[in-house]
């Protein structure tokens, strides 16, 4: 057994493989992932005393973004099948063992507690690269060779930096990858309004403030962030199992959650674009100049 010893936002990352190797194994599961169901019985954490229990539903909602993801990623290695994928804050991630093509390169960046946890207790080999690294730290996109192809991956991981981090985030991608992608998924403003207020989330386990949410409507206000920013495109969750499985892909459709629903998002990057320079401030600001 290897001892997992992970608090706060990096603790988001347990909680997620106990949902996911949950779901995975049911045997009419949405997402098979034997290495994810392998991977709770080898750590040492008390997951149920830590995390509560895990509710089907919810185990099959973290399933079903799972699975979006991973469409996006085997989407992309179809037209770039050397490419390179940067999964941001990628946790205990199992992803690159459902999608891998045998061609494609893999960067994982976190934070060192929990990189240090992945690679002891997931395989990685000569095409997988771990980089400790605040993903607010730019550094993390030195050496990626970007001439192949770049999806940016970030599941599970916006909603925790500040707004103006979430901007400058993706002009960081959009910079460092001209013609690239970034995929991301986001919680509504309410739904982060009250985990900032200390709500409780299913089974009793209180999730890390939340900083940054946003509706459906807000999510062109995404082309600001830099010049280079392409499409903005939706990805639906893929359909599921059972009245949560058929829901899952018309959430868009259904008045009450049309606005305030989980969203993935997937950005593009034009190669063309002018570089991104950020204003300079101004010497002194107007006494009534708005803030």
């Amino acid at each position: 057994m290897i001892k997992a010893d992970l608090t706060g936002v990096p603790e988001t990352a347990l909680w997620t493989l106990y949902h996911r190797a949950t779901e995975a194994a049911r045997p009419d599961t949405v997402l098979p992932d034997p290495r994810a169901v392998r991977l709770v019985t080898e750590l040492d954490f008390p997951f149920r005393e830590r995390l509560g229990a895990a509710r089907p539903w919810v185990a099959q909602a973290v399933a079903l973004r799972a699975l979006a993801f991973d469409q996006v990623v085997r989407a992309f290695l179809a037209t770039h099948p050397d490419g390179t994928v940067i999964a941001l804050g990628e946790g205990l991630e199992t992803q690159f063992w459902r999608v891998d093509n045998g061609r494609a390169r893999w960067v994982t960046v976190d934070l060192s507690d929990p990189l240090e946890l992945r690679g002891r207790v997931l395989p990685h080999g000569a095409r997988q690269r771990l980089v400790a690294c605040d993903v607010r730290d730019s550094r993390w996109t030195a050496g990626v060779d970007a001439a192949r192809g770049v999806l940016v991956t970030a599941q599970g991981l916006l909603m925790y930096l500040q707004p103006a981090q979430v901007t400058q985030l993706i002009a960081t991608c959009a910079d460092a990858f001209p013609g690239g992608t970034l995929v991301f998924d986001s919680v509504s403003r309410r739904f982060a309004t009250r985990t900032r207020a200390g709500a409780k989330g299913p089974g009793g386990h209180r999730l890390p403030p939340m900083p940054w949410g946003m509706d459906a409507h807000e999510r062109d206000r995404l082309r600001g962030a830099h010049p280079a920013v392409g499409d903005v495109v939706d990805v639906p969750l893929p359909a599921g199992r059972g009245l949560l499985g058929y829901l899952a892909p018309r959430l868009a459709s259904l008045p009450l959650l049309r606005g305030d629903r989980p969203l993935v998002t997937r950005l593009s990057f034009r190669a063309d674009a002018a570089p991104h320079r950020p204003p300079r401030p101004a010497r002194r600001a107007a006494p009534d100049a708005p803030h």
